[in-house]
């Protein structure tokens, strides 16, 4: 049973620091974290890439466990993102499709095997720039420092304005790289940021998060020198793969904000992985309708604005 980052117990020690009340469950066969998020007309419980199970039974019995919690709770409706594709045939009728709130699509990279085996997997084009990159004077840091982020976040508003896409606040994303399983990168040139990336690495897995370059760093392939040495620091941790976090699906238009990541996504020689997308299990339908309805107000307003 594979368990994602975002349903192991150190994401549970994330949401309390952030100051969200959640719930870890792990029983025989399954296990959740389940965030209880407020609305104006109730709670809800949000399980990120959860629940996980080993089996269509396992899982069941999870939706049982979460339908309880939800009770308790007095939620008006689960949100959850199975991480099997497969279960997503095992939801109850009252699971209604929502819009993804992780990544449906991702692009796994295989860090497994010997030097040569690995190496094919990545575009020589990249290496060659990784490879040149200290004698341009392009310098790779890593760093913990909570104070750093602002670095990213810098270069991610932009990158924001740019796409018409949404960021995380300071505050959050500090809280996150205070984490043990978080660290940051930085790509500086004549003594500036050009590019950050944020990561975060569980037993198996480093799952390339947050990041973003500055117009200097395009010219400069900053993102592509960036990501051969995030995959070849987790190499050398022994991780086995590198998650690059969401990809645009193949029918996906032109305009879609994630066209260009998937494009340079997937000159890396990896393979897609399929989730089941996120659902909303509606337990109180009237209030249900209302929440969905004064979402849309509030997403007016805020276009509006």
């Amino acid at each position: 049973m594979e368990i994602p980052i975002t349903q192991s117990s150190e994401w549970h020690k994330l949401q309390e620091e952030l100051g969200e009340e959640s719930i870890l469950v792990e029983k025989e066969g399954y296990q959740y974290l389940a965030i209880i998020k407020p609305t104006p007309v109730g709670n809800y419980l949000y399980c990120p890439y959860g629940p996980v199970a080993k089996d269509k039974t396992s899982f069941k019995n999870a939706l049982g466990s979460l339908n309880d919690l939800a009770k308790d709770k007095s939620a008006i409706f689960i949100r959850v993102e199975p991480y099997d594709e497969a279960f997503k045939n095992n939801l109850p009728d009252s699971a209604k499709k929502s819009t993804d709130l992780n990544p449906k699509e991702t692009w796994i990279l295989d860090l497994t095997g010997n030097d040569e085996e690995f190496k094919l997997r990545l575009p020589s084009r990249l290496l060659r720039y990784h490879k040149s990159a200290a004698k341009k004077g392009i310098i790779i840091e890593k760093s913990t420092n909570p104070d750093d982020i602002k670095y990213l976040l810098k270069l991610q508003q932009a990158l924001a304005n740019e796409k018409g896409i949404s960021t995380f606040s300071e505050n959050y994303l500090k809280t996150e790289l205070k984490q043990p399983f978080a660290s940051l990168y930085l790509v500086r040139y004549e003594g500036s940021i050009i590019a950050a990336g944020l990561v975060f690495d569980d037993e198996t897995t480093r799952y390339n998060l947050q990041g973003a370059q500055s117009d200097t760093g395009r010219k400069l392939h900053a993102t592509g020198i960036l990501t051969i040495q995030l995959i070849l620091d987790a190499r050398a941790k022994k991780l086995k793969s590198f998650d690059f976090w969401g990809i645009a699906p193949d029918d996906a238009p032109d305009d879609h904000p994630w066209k260009g990541f998937t494009a340079f996504k997937k000159t890396f020689n990896g393979t897609e992985v399929k989730h089941a997308g996120t659902y909303d299990i509606v337990l109180s339908p009237f209030k249900y309708h209302l929440y969905q309805i004064i979402r849309k107000v509030n997403r007016f307003i805020r276009k509006a604005k």
